[in-house]
């Protein structure tokens, strides 16, 4: 009898994202259900959390607990360096103890938010070139991809995906970015994110007056590429989304205010604070899950976050976006909703509010065009494990 086999999983889960979370979730219920007897361990951002909430044993991802810290001094320069060789020796010994190492989802391939080339890219092309070294098969599944300007990002991006066993995308987009990065994707699929795999709530029966509108936030500054104008950007933002939220008060309309990151909180804060009434308040999510259960109850969603988008999707909720990166874009046309979107760089009260009366007067045909993609998304997500299982688990389909 073979033996179990013994699965990795890597990436920045447990560190607060609740998007990264879900992607975890999500494989994990597919490992359970379709291999149940594999031994599953992480190396990760949040070790403890990842445990505590998932009952796996989880590594740190980086060795220096300060590798997300600005570094000044002539010490924590040293010691970050110093990081970098140990994580290399690190990596190689736990890919070594795997069969298979998976990386659930998330844009792991992009640089849409502000990214360090030797802080995440570097981790995961030290993950791909130890598979590749010692035989352990790296799957990067469902992830996202972007065109990337800086050199030593874009070369560790490009070579992480070349030395990878397998990949596939969220859309099409990320795929094609990839092609164009010099990765060869003829062989590699687009999917669904795997947060469409994960339960979502009964829908809940909506009274006749006008009821809650969900409006998710971000602690918004821009991409890689909009460093010089992050706090024009942010300042824009948030003016934009503090009198959309304050108009609908201001027509009596209760606002549910959502996170998807810890770093969220602050933008919360700001929009209580400026609009100052008792209709705004403030969900505490700590998963997916918690966010479709208040988006489930809401008449519509207005949302920045991509996993806030799709919470918004699967429970069959109209939504509008604010779009900060392609993957934006393309999820709202998958769905069906390619015409509610609008620029988080560039938001513009008066129109995002029109936009937003627009969807509110569709919502009813929305509703049942979401039913029909999300049972589409279904069954793509069920090839897509399927494939997994072909291709990742071969003695197990003999």
């Amino acid at each position: 009898m073979n033996r179990a086999p013994r699965v990795g999983v890597f990436g920045l889960l447990g560190s607060g994202n609740l998007g990264n979370d879900g992607s975890l979730q999500a494989l994990l219920g597919y490992l359970r259900a379709e291999h149940p007897d594999a031994v599953v361990d992480a190396l990760c951002g949040g070790p403890e959390a990842v445990t505590a909430r998932f009952g796996i044993p989880a590594t740190r991802l980086h060795w220096n607990r300060g590798e997300y810290r600005t570094a000044s001094r002539a010490g924590a320069m040293t010691t970050k360096g110093l990081g970098k060789l140990v994580d290399a020796f690190r990596t190689a010994a736990w890919v070594r103890r795997h069969d298979v190492v998976i990386v659930p989802g998330m844009g792991v391939l992009e640089a849409t938010l502000p990214l360090r080339p030797w802080g995440f890219p570097y981790a995961l092309f030290l993950l791909c070139a130890s598979g590749r070294l010692l035989g352990t098969r790296v799957a990067l599944v469902s992830v996202g991809a972007a065109g990337i300007r800086n050199r030593p990002t874009r070369a560790l991006v490009r070579w992480s995906a070349r030395l990878a066993a397998y990949r596939s995308y969220r859309d099409a987009q990320s795929r094609d970015a990839m092609r164009q990065m010099g990765v060869d994707t003829t062989r590699d699929k687009v999917y669904p994110d795997l947060a469409f795999a994960l339960p979502t709530p009964e829908a809940q029966k909506k009274p006749d007056s006008p009821g809650p509108v969900c409006v998710g936030v971000m602690d918004f500054h821009g991409s890689n590429d909009d460093r010089a104008r992050a706090d024009e950007i942010h300042r824009r933002y948030l003016d934009g989304t503090i009198r959309f939220v304050r108009t609908l008060v201001e027509e009596g309309r209760p606002v549910r205010l959502l996170t998807g990151d810890d770093c969220d909180a602050a933008v919360v804060d700001a929009i209580r604070d400026a609009v100052d009434s008792p209709l705004v308040t403030a969900a505490e999510p700590t998963s997916l899950a918690d966010l479709m259960t208040e988006m489930a109850a809401a008449d519509s969603v207005v949302a920045v976050r991509y996993h806030n988008l799709i919470c918004a999707v699967r429970t069959g909720t109209p939504v509008l976006a604010l779009c900060y990166a392609a993957k934006s874009d393309a999820l709202m046309d998958r769905m069906g909703l390619g015409a509610y979107c609008h620029p988080a760089r560039e938001v513009d009260a008066d129109r995002l509010l029109e936009q937003f009366r627009t969807l509110e007067k569709r919502a009813p045909e929305l509703r049942q065009t979401l039913a029909g993609r999300n049972a589409l998304a279904d069954r793509q997500l069920q090839a897509q494990f399927a494939e997994l299982t072909a291709v990742l688990f071969p003695e197990e389909t003999r």
